[in-house]
């Protein structure tokens, strides 16, 4: 299987990071930043721009890389690669009524480093790079579902 490649926004709003559901299933409580697989032929700015409006509806310019981020699951061969983006907001806001089109992002919202730190999520670095450092790599962590 090869390893996909993925983009995601670090969206830091009033101290708030954007956050959204990591799973489909409603049971699984796991949160990431939005994003998602990058398709062939556009760049990952691009992609990620994209991801971000179907998962959330707003609109973004997307900055610099902030994040390198390796998941893996040696059982069934997964391997992703996601890179994290600095962004900001130019278009939008958060609505319950938003639907993902392809029906993975359910939930959304901004929380403090305070209230992301007592939600689970991935990476486990997502917190310290979007409040407290410019760069950040982890490799090689373990998927959690």
């Amino acid at each position: 299987m090869p390893i996909r490649l993925a983009t995601r926004a670090i969206i830091v709003q009033d101290d708030r990071l954007l956050i959204v559901n990591a799973w489909a299933d409603p049971k699984n409580p796991l949160w990431c930043a939005p994003g998602g697989g990058a398709e062939m032929h556009s760049s990952l700015p691009n992609n990620l721009a994209r991801e971000v409006h179907e998962e959330t509806g707003l609109t973004v310019s997307v900055g610099p890389p902030c994040l390198v981020n390796e998941y893996h699951e040696e059982a069934t061969g997964f391997h992703q690669v996601e890179i994290f983006f600095r962004c900001k907001v130019l278009a939008g806001e958060l609505r319950d009524d938003w639907e993902d089109p392809e029906k993975v992002v359910t939930r959304r919202c901004w929380v403090t480093a305070e209230e992301l730190a007592t939600l689970p999520h991935k990476p486990g670095s997502l917190g310290d790079v979007a409040f407290n450092r410019d760069f950040g790599y982890d490799p090689l962590e373990p998927l959690a579902r």
